[in-house]
């Protein structure tokens, strides 16, 4: 093929757009040489392209001064540059895009450098003049550097501070008519009363329900501090110098009977009678399986004695008490026991523990001993249906003296007895006490109640009536002797029986042992009625005189009341009369877990 003839048209057009993509000193170096343009084309090229050589010649040349000037007072003595020449400035020269490209930066002098060390801060500069004129941002000396490239985030809106960027939907509520200016505050006498009864009804609600915070700690509170506080006077005060040594000696009488005939198991009985307890000594040998006793109440240890002298022996008791000062006195007096030579006779000594614990307000699952013996924490109407049937404690007796009446000041404190004893009972153990009759509170209040109305009857007028119901209306039950006394602090009910069941309480005073404490009526039926929620089955049940009564010709309960001080050898009563009414006031029991 024939080359296409090149006109001046085509070829200036054609060099047109190839300088139009090259930079300005490209494009005049490629039109300097052209040599394929005629002669005239090529003279009017060549002088435009001088103009502007000289023009950019003129004006780097002011450049190259300006920047040597700068730096000549910015660099050290001595450090020059030299000077731009023509033949560097040529526009037409070989080299000239190369030499234009070095008049736009700085000159550098190799051989200077190397003569004398650049300092730190022109190093720098340097260095931030290159990545500006690469289009670089200085590194930061607090950013991780990463050679891999930068992607940038993704460019999200800003967050409007409104949390709500859509308009509410609109309430179903009716819309609340507005009111005048101050026509707000302005309310009816109607709804002024009202507000002042809520608020009434909301402070009362509040201090009844304070008061009985405080009462219930503080009974608590009362009744530890009580006993922390009654001395220890030692046997021998208590059996001569004591106003009330008859009583303590028939209180002691009775309890020692109860723990005579019903802390044997079943299998000691059958091996010893075979229809009961004779009250004989046993005639199992020394490896009879021996019991495991928990005392709730255990006070200063005074049945210590009682338990190491019971028919089958004992070869743990754990007793526990609310007061701490009670504890330690109980602690020394074990302590006394393993010292006494004397009470090696008979039966060994069982170990014993001693704990500070409220056994009615809380749970006993949480002391390593009770743990270790065993403990059925989930007994009871809420329990399941293995524990129901298989579940049980460790412990062969439990024992609660002149203690259960404390448990009654509600209903829960007493379900939470009744889950301690229950729980730590095995099946076939026993839960024996004593404690108030409620049968007698019951009996003293109608007596009461029935004298109150016999008074208003003979008075006569309805007058007088109104002033005597006034009268006994404020009066409260009191009655007693020179050695106790029992009050109840409010109204009782006219038929003896106390609904509720719980919270019934009343003021006790026993002279030299206790100092008008409160105690609480514990309703046998109602009593009754929440131990079958606990698989206990009730065996026996007496007041204390008919106890006595019943015991006392026993071939060995009655010698046992002549060396306790109830009756003299010729079989005296040593108790009087101010002393069995005061003991006419408790009962005894036994309860079986089934």
């Amino acid at each position: 093929m024939s080359p296409v003839p090149t006109t001046v048209e085509n070829r200036r057009h054609t060099s047109s757009k190839v300088q139009s993509n090259l930079p300005l000193d490209a494009m005049e170096s490629s039109k300097i040489e052209n040599s394929s343009l005629p002669s005239e084309d090529v003279t009017a090229e060549q002088n435009s392209i001088d103009r502007k050589g000289s023009q950019v010649h003129d004006a780097e040349t002011s450049k190259d001064d300006h920047q040597n000037s700068t730096q000549g007072s910015a660099s050290p003595i001595g450090k020059t540059e030299k000077p731009v020449t023509a033949e560097r400035a040529s526009p037409g020269g070989a080299h000239s895009d190369k030499k234009r490209k070095l008049a736009d930066e700085p000159a550098e002098n190799p051989a200077l450098d190397k003569d004398q060390p650049r300092t730190k801060r022109k190093r720098l500069q340097e260095r931030l003049q290159k990545n500006r004129r690469r289009g670089k941002t200085p590194p930061s000396a607090y950013s991780r550097r990463d050679d891999g490239p930068r992607i940038q985030p993704d460019a999200r809106p800003p967050r409007s501070p409104s949390p709500i960027t859509r308009s509410p939907s609109p309430s179903a509520a009716p819309i609340r008519q507005r009111k005048r200016p101050g026509g707000g505050a302005r309310i009816n006498s109607a709804n002024m009363e009202a507000l002042k009864r809520r608020q009434e009804e909301r402070e009362r609600k509040r201090e009844e329900e304070a008061q009985r915070e405080l009462r219930d700690r503080g009974v608590h509170d009362v009744v530890r501090q009580h006993y922390n506080a009654v001395p220890e006077r030692g046997r021998e005060w208590r059996k001569t110098d004591s106003k009330i040594k008859g009583l303590r000696s028939f209180n002691n009488w009775i309890k020692s009977t109860i723990i005579q005939k019903f802390s044997p198991d079943e299998d000691f009985l059958a091996r010893n009678n075979g229809n009961g307890w004779t009250g004989g000594p046993p005639t199992a040998p020394d490896e009879e399986k021996r019991l495991i006793v928990l005392d709730v109440g255990c006070g200063k240890g005074g049945d210590l004695g009682k338990w190491q002298q019971a028919p089958q022996p004992v070869e743990l008791y754990v007793g526990l008490d609310p007061a701490e000062v009670s504890i330690d006195q109980a602690r020394d007096r074990y302590n006394g026991m393993r010292h006494d030579r004397r009470r090696r006779r008979g039966n060994p000594l069982y170990h014993a523990e001693f704990h500070v614990k409220d056994c009615f307000g809380e749970s006993l699952g949480n002391l390593s001993i009770i743990q270790r013996v065993g403990i059925d924490t989930n007994i009871g109407p809420n329990g399941s249906l293995m524990s129901s049937r298989w579940g049980g404690g460790g412990f062969d007796v439990v024992a609660s003296m002149f203690t259960m009446h404390y448990a009654f000041e509600s209903e829960e404190k007493a379900r939470q007895m009744l889950q301690n004893v229950a729980g730590a009972l095995k099946k076939g153990g026993r839960f024996l006490g004593v404690g108030p009759n409620s049968d007698v509170l019951s009996a003293k209040v109608v007596e009461f109640h029935k004298k109150r109305k016999e008074q208003l009857a003979a008075a006569g007028t309805q007058e007088a009536d109104s002033k005597q119901e006034g009268k006994y209306a404020s009066e409260v039950l009191e009655w007693g002797n020179s050695i106790y006394r029992v009050r109840f602090p409010r109204a009782t009910p006219e038929d003896g029986i106390f609904r509720p069941a719980f919270g019934w309480k009343y003021s006790y005073f026993m002279e030299e042992a206790v100092e008008e404490i409160p105690e609480y009526v514990v309703p046998w039926e109602a009593f009754r009625a929440l131990t079958q929620d606990y698989n206990l089955e009730l065996q026996y049940r007496k007041p204390f005189l008919d106890v006595w009564r019943e015991e006392k010709d026993d071939p060995i309960l009655g010698p046992l009341s002549e060396r306790m001080g109830v009756r003299s050898r010729d079989g005296t009563l040593m108790v009087n009369e101010e002393e069995l009414e005061a003991a006419s006031l408790y009962h005894a029991f036994c309860f079986y877990k089934v």
